[in-house]
């Protein structure tokens, strides 16, 4: 099995792969490549409906440049723990950015800010270190945690040095759906205003109130749902007095 960098032909055969409707794993299969290449080749350069061989390839030249730019001739890349491999990791960081940017969170800077903090065993970094990891100004960091945290995606807290931390745990997707339910929630009550206004009965009251109907069943459940599973999957563990432990229901 081939290794090293893509070639240019074989991002053309990806690209045709892609346009023939081919899964990843076939088109893998083709070019001798394990299928978590093919699939990061193409998460990280568009997905499987932007994909094009030729962009991908001077953007992948460019990125190569850059690193070359940003470390100094002879400089070595402290280990990473638990004897990751520097290269996988950055290359699924970037598969894991392009993936949350492309399921509706704000930009590719917020994506890689969360992508960051997902990704460190600690869950948790400050700007400093935010900003030397993905080496970007300050104020990029500043504008995709103030948004982040508006999300509930991200919460800050003060070390014993008094820095702020950024952090990330198993409770915050739950309260990002929370927040996102209240948002919608807002949205259903708005859509029902306008049945007033527009009068009942009428068609634009009519499909308005489908609206509300829809969004109001819809978030109901996964209102529900994240409950639950907050409560079956994070659950806490408590002692019994036989020294046993049961469920505590509650969050991380």
């Amino acid at each position: 099995m081939p290794g090293g960098r893509l070639t240019q032909q074989e991002r053309q055969q990806i690209g045709l792969g892609l346009a023939d409707g081919l899964p990843y794993a076939e088109i893998a299969r083709r070019l001798d490549r394990p299928t978590s290449t093919v699939t990061r080749e193409v998460m990280r350069n568009g997905g499987p409906t932007a994909y094009r061989a030729d962009l991908a390839h001077r953007a992948t030249e460019r990125r190569a440049h850059q690193r070359r730019q940003a470390v100094p001739e002879g400089s070595r890349t402290p280990p990473l723990p638990h004897g990751r491999d520097a290269e996988a990791v950055r290359e699924y960081e970037e598969v894991f950015a392009t993936v949350l940017m492309q399921s509706g969170l704000s930009n590719k800077m917020m994506s890689r800010v969360l992508v960051c903090l997902y990704t460190t065993d600690e869950g948790s970094l400050t700007a400093a270190e935010l900003v030397q990891r993905l080496q970007v100004s300050p104020a990029s960091i500043s504008k995709a945690i103030t948004f982040l945290e508006s999300q509930g995606l991200v919460r800050r807290e003060r070390d014993e040095r008094r820095r702020e931390r950024y952090i990330v745990d198993d409770d915050v997707w739950y309260q990002s759906m929370m927040a996102s339910a209240r948002a919608t929630a807002q949205l259903v009550e708005t859509a029902r205003q306008g049945v007033g206004v527009l009068g009942p009965d009428t068609p634009a009251a009519v499909r308005l109130e489908n609206i509300a109907r829809f969004l109001d069943f819809v978030n109901e459940g996964i209102t529900r749902s994240a409950e639950q599973a907050r409560e079956v999957l994070y659950a806490k563990t408590r002692p019994t007095p036989g020294g046993a432990g049961e469920p505590e229901p509650g969050g991380a």
